[in-house]
Formats: structure tokens, sequence, C-alpha cells
């Protein structure tokens, strides 16, 4: 990811606080992670006592071996079985949902004290006031302002759009990143990949919205803000009439140091139209992310491509491949004679250790391409893909312990590579 400049002038808050001196975000590292945690990439020390080597996918051939030629990605759509939820998903709307916009942002040196909180409060035009942490995080470098919010309490503070869409506030108390939909922009982010924080956890981004927060490029929760590191409770969000809330007054109740700043004159931007995520019932088409929805790609194609940001190094086309041997692309999921299941055929044990939750649906289904494809990332990656050579065919090896198996891998790879270069 390209060094990006954080806040470039007046308009936006400059960097803020942290809890130490330089916090780590997320390194461009990857695609999909679990729901409740970190998806961790095993390496040969974290293996458990006893196990010489990360377990393979499946202990027996192919379940699938096709000849021919490989079929066109982009015209094959990943076939998503109904699976029930295991998070519950915020509603919709509702009773209570009612947006109360921020009119100004302020962050504050060091925590604000419940007194400066009422004062603030007793200010003229000023009818709400909210505090959350903040801090800034980096990904390889380029820094992230965050603040950590309760999906529950803050979901009215942003527009009315992005507080009815269940995607956002359900991937918050996930633990995932919402990233406002400009920073993604700016950075490159992809939907549903996972990154690595410099020095600190994977954050997956579920979704991206715009939040109407200026200088702010994303939002966490509270739990996950704690072990990030974020500094407590030095951010102010001031509601009342729009275009009233002044900042002189502000700025005296916070100090010296605090940045205050008016957001659009009292009134936030108009978002794009919240779009429901897919669900197994909707057709999948292609398109471009909207406000509010998670990835889940269109195609085989882009499915591959994102999956493979989770490990540099690897090539799309290696999964590809390895979706084509062992399952054409989701055709012949089994179980194999070895009990091998779903798309990319994974034992049931090597799945529990290296499965991710790839489309946000709060399960990591073995049987789910959105959810084995990434998976199939994260264990070859744990074997070293990444690193490319030998590195790479012993990986692939790892999958299925037959050198003619890694031969065809590597063979039907080359041919995507011709295929889409």
């Amino acid at each position: 990811m390209e060094q990006q400049p954080v806040f470039g002038n007046v308009s936006r808050v400059s960097a803020l606080p942290a809890r130490r001196p330089v916090l780590s975000l997320l390194s461009a590292v990857g695609v999909v992670a679990a729901t409740t945690a970190v998806v961790l990439v095993l390496s040969r020390d974290d293996l458990p006592a006893g196990q010489d080597t990360p377990q393979r996918v499946t202990d027996a051939q192919p379940s699938a071996q096709p000849s021919g030629e490989p079929e066109r990605l982009e015209q094959l759509t990943p076939q998503q079985a109904q699976q029930p939820q295991q998070v519950q998903q915020f509603g919709k709307g509702g009773p209570g949902i009612t947006p109360t916009p921020p009119r100004v942002l302020a962050i504050a040196r060091d925590a604000v004290p419940k007194q400066t909180r009422f004062a603030l409060g007793r200010l003229q035009h000023v009818q709400k006031v909210a505090v959350a942490d903040a801090g800034v995080v980096k990904i390889a470098g380029t820094g992230l302002n965050l603040l950590a919010v309760d999906p529950a309490e803050f979901r009215s503070w942003t527009p009315e759009a992005v507080a009815g869409e269940p995607a956002v506030w359900s991937a918050l108390e996930r633990g995932e990143l919402v990233a406002e939909t400009s920073a993604a922009s700016r950075l490159g982010m992809v939907l549903g990949a996972e990154y690595q924080v410099d020095g600190g956890p994977r954050l997956r981004l579920a979704a991206s919205a715009a939040l109407g927060l200026k200088g702010i490029d994303g939002l966490v929760s509270v739990a996950r803000g704690r072990e990030l590191g974020l500094a407590p409770e030095v951010a102010v969000l001031l509601h009342g009439k729009e275009g009233r809330v002044g900042t002189g007054g502000v700025a005296g109740l916070l100090g010296e140091g605090a940045q205050v700043i008016a957001l659009d004159g009292g009134k936030a931007p108009e978002p794009p139209a919240a779009v429901t995520p897919d669900t197994p019932d909707t057709p999948d088409t292609p398109g471009p992310p909207a406000a509010g929805t998670p990835g889940r790609p269109g195609n085989y194609l882009d499915l591959y491509k994102q999956a493979a940001t989770r490990c540099p190094g690897l090539s799309w086309t290696v999964l590809a491949a390895i979706g084509f041997v062992e399952s054409r692309h989701g055709r012949n999921n089994g179980p194999s004679s070895a009990g091998a299941l779903g798309p990319m055929q994974f034992m049931p044990a090597t799945w529990r250790a290296y499965g991710v939750d790839g489309d946000a649906d709060g399960k990591k289904d073995i049987w789910s391409p959105y959810d084995a494809v990434p998976g199939a990332a994260n264990y070859l990656c744990a074997n070293g893909a990444g690193k490319g050579g030998q590195k790479l065919r012993k990986a692939i090896w790892f999958y299925n312990h037959s050198w003619s198996y890694v031969d065809k891998v590597m063979g039907y790879a080359q041919a995507y590579a011709r295929d889409y270069t």
C-alpha cells in the first residue's frame, strides 16, 4: 500500500492522539477474517506440540481430476449454501434510530472529564454530546484515524442510510473495520480483505460507508479500539441545530491543543443509498461495492483475486488452479473418500485451524466458496506460498501430498495466467 498523507489541510483533523508514540495499523496482507477473533496464520513455531508440519488439506488424491482447458472464471458464479448466522445481526432501522448527525467534531489532548462534557452540553444550540476513544493506527506505515464506538449507541450519529444498514453495525460488533468510503478508495483498500496492523492484530475490512465525519477514516468497536491502544474518551461529537453549533465555545472548554472542526456547516453529506448485503436468495451480480455492503465477489475470477491478497506474493492463478483441480470451481464439493469437504476440499481438522469467514455472515463455512477460497489462501500462506519458487511448490504439496498434484496445479495456474493477461 502506497504511503499517503493522512491529513493535508486544516479542514481535516490532524493526527489523532495515540497511547503509544507510533500506534501500529494495517499492512495490506490479505483477505477474509474470522468473525469474532483475529485470524492467525500459523507458522511452524505456532503449531501444536507434536505436529511437525501443518496438517495437509486432504489425505487422498483430489476428488475431481478434470481434464481440458480451464473455464472462463468471470462466467462462473460462486454458489453460497444457506447457513444460519451465528452472529446476531442488528435490525434495519426501527424505533429509536433517529439520526442526530454531529455538527461539530473535536479531538482533545486528553480524556474529556464528565464535568467538561456537562459544560459542552450547556453550550448554546447543543442538544446532544458523545465521547469516543480515538487514535491513529498504521498499515504498512500509512496512518488511519479511527474512532472506537459502541454500535448500539453510535448508530444515531451517522447518516440515516448508514444508521439503517445492519451490515455496518453487525461488522463492528464482530470486531471488524468499517472504513469511510473515501478513505477506502484513497488507500486502495478492498472490501473483505484482512489487513495487518503494524505491531498489532489483523483487521478485516467488512464494509465501507459515508460516515460524514471529516478526518475520520474508519470505525472499530470499543473492545477492538482498546486492543489497538486508542486513546480513551478524547473524541467529542456535538449535535444541535443545523449550522448553529459554534466551534469557539467547544475549543475554549477543551483547552489548549484541542482540534475542533465544523462538519460542513452542521450538515452531514448525503450518503449513497444503503444496500442490503447479498444473501443466498439474492442473485450475485458483479458491480462496485456500495456503502455499507460487505464484499462478496460476484464471480470466481474476482473471488480468487480477492482471496489472494491475504498472502502477498501468492498469485490468484494458483488458487484458481486448485479450485479447478479440487472441485471444478464448486461443482464437486465432496465429501471425498478421505473425508475432504467443500469447493477447496479441506479436511475438517485443517479447516478448524485455517478456515475464515470470508463474507461476514458470522460463520466459517467449509462448504461456502466465499470462505473456502480465502481459507485456502490462508493455508498456503502459512506454508510459505507467498515466497514463490520452491516454497510455493512445497506449499502446494502440503495441500495434497503428491508432486504430480503440484505439477498439475502449476500447469493450470500457468494456463490461467496466459488467459487473463
